[in-house]
C-alpha cells in the first residue's frame, strides 16, 4: 500500500507541473480584413506548434474599429487567457483594456503598434519613426528634386502611423519637397477607401509628384490599385509621378516586379508572431524581457525585389 501512495504522488508531481505549463495566448490584430496581420497570425501559430505547450488565439475586429477591438480584450479577460499580444488601434482605448487585463492578472505586450505609456510589458515590432524616415529617404533619393507629396495613413488615433508620418516630414524637410493640405488621409486600414483617396488626393493636385502610404492598404486590393497606377502611367513613366508605399507584403513585391510601384519599405510581420510568443512565455515562466524589441526593416526596389519574392 505504502509503495502504491509512493507511486501516485510521484506521478501527480509530474503530472501538476505538465498540466500548468500550457500556455493560451491571445493575439489581437487591429482588424482581421489586414493581410498584413494574417502574416504576423502565420509566425505566431508556426511558432506556437514548435513550443508545444503553447496555444495562439488569433482574433480582432473584422474591420478597423477600436471600440470592437476592445470588447474582443474584455472576452479574453473574462476567459482568463494566460497572455495577450495586442496591435493598438486607439492608445485611449487601449490603455483602458490594457490596465483592466492587468488588474485581472493577465501579462500584456503590443505588437506593431505601441501603447507606450500602458502597463504593457513590452512592445515588439517597427521602430515606427525610422520606418517613416526611410520612407522619406527612399523618395529623397528617387527624386531630389523635390515637389509636391501627400501620405496616405490608417487610423488617426494610431500611435504607430503617427510616428511614421513625423519621419516622413523629418526626412524631408529642408529638401524641395512640400507637403500639400489635406495631408495625410486616414483610410482607417480600408484597402477600397485608401485608393479612392490616392485618387482625391491626384484630382485636388494635378501636379502632386509622389503620394507616400505609410502603410500598405492601397496595394492589399491589387486590381484596384493596378487600375489607380495604370490611370498616372503616362507620369509615372515620365518620372513626373512616384509612388512609395509602406510593408513588403508577397502582393506588394509582385506589384513592385511588375512595375506597379517606385519603391518599398517593409517591416516584419511574421517575425512579431513569432516573438510575441517567445515574449509571453518567458513572461509566464517570470523571466525578464526587454521593453521593446525591433524586428527590422527592409527596404526594396527593382534591383532587389527579385531576390524577396524567393
Amino acid at each position: 500500500m505504502k509503495k502504491f501512495l509512493l507511486a501516485a504522488a510521484a506521478v501527480a508531481m509530474m503530472a501538476g507541473p505538465a498540466l500548468a505549463e500550457n500556455y493560451k495566448f491571445a493575439v489581437v490584430p487591429k482588424a482581421m480584413n489586414n493581410p498584413f496581420f494574417d502574416v504576423a497570425r502565420d509566425g505566431c501559430l508556426k511558432r506556437a506548434k514548435e513550443l508545444g505547450n503553447v496555444e495562439c488565439i488569433y482574433k480582432g475586429p473584422i474591420e478597423h474599429e477600436p471600440a470592437t477591438e476592445a470588447q474582443i480584450i474584455q472576452d479574453f479577460i473574462t476567459q482568463k487567457v494566460d497572455g495577450l499580444a495586442i496591435s493598438v488601434a486607439d492608445v485611449a482605448s487601449m490603455t483602458k483594456s490594457i490596465e483592466a487585463a492587468t488588474a485581472a492578472g493577465i501579462p500584456v505586450i503590443t505588437f506593431d503598434a505601441d501603447a507606450p505609456g500602458s502597463k504593457r510589458i513590452a512592445y515588439i515590432g517597427t521602430n515606427n519613426k525610422d520606418f517613416g524616415l526611410a520612407l522619406g529617404k527612399q523618395l529623397l533619393q528617387l527624386r531630389p528634386e523635390g515637389g509636391k507629396y501627400a501620405m496616405v495613413s490608417g487610423g488617426p488615433g494610431a500611435k504607430n502611423l503617427a510616428e511614421r508620418v513625423d519621419g516622413v516630414r523629418e526626412a524631408l524637410k529642408g529638401s524641395k519637397w512640400v507637403e500639400v493640405n489635406g495631408s495625410p488621409t486616414f483610410c482607417n486600414d480600408d484597402s477600397t477607401l485608401a485608393i479612392q483617396q490616392m485618387t482625391d488626393l491626384r484630382t485636388a493636385t494635378p501636379d502632386l509628384a509622389a503620394i507616400v502610404p505609410v502603410g500598405g492598404w492601397p496595394m492589399f486590393a491589387p486590381e484596384g490599385f493596378k487600375a489607380f497606377v495604370n490611370k498616372n502611367k503616362k507620369d509615372i513613366d515620365a518620372g513626373k509621378f512616384t509612388l512609395v508605399v509602406a510593408d513588403t507584403l508577397k502582393m506588394q513585391l509582385e506589384l513592385l516586379r511588375d512595375g506597379y510601384s517606385t519603391a518599398l519599405t517593409g517591416q516584419r510581420p511574421f517575425e512579431m508572431g513569432e516573438k510575441s510568443m517567445d515574449t509571453l512565455l518567458a513572461i509566464k515562466k517570470g523571466e525578464k524581457v526587454p521593453e521593446v524589441i525591433y524586428t527590422g526593416l527592409d527596404l526594396v526596389t527593382k534591383d532587389n525585389v527579385a531576390q524577396l519574392l524567393k
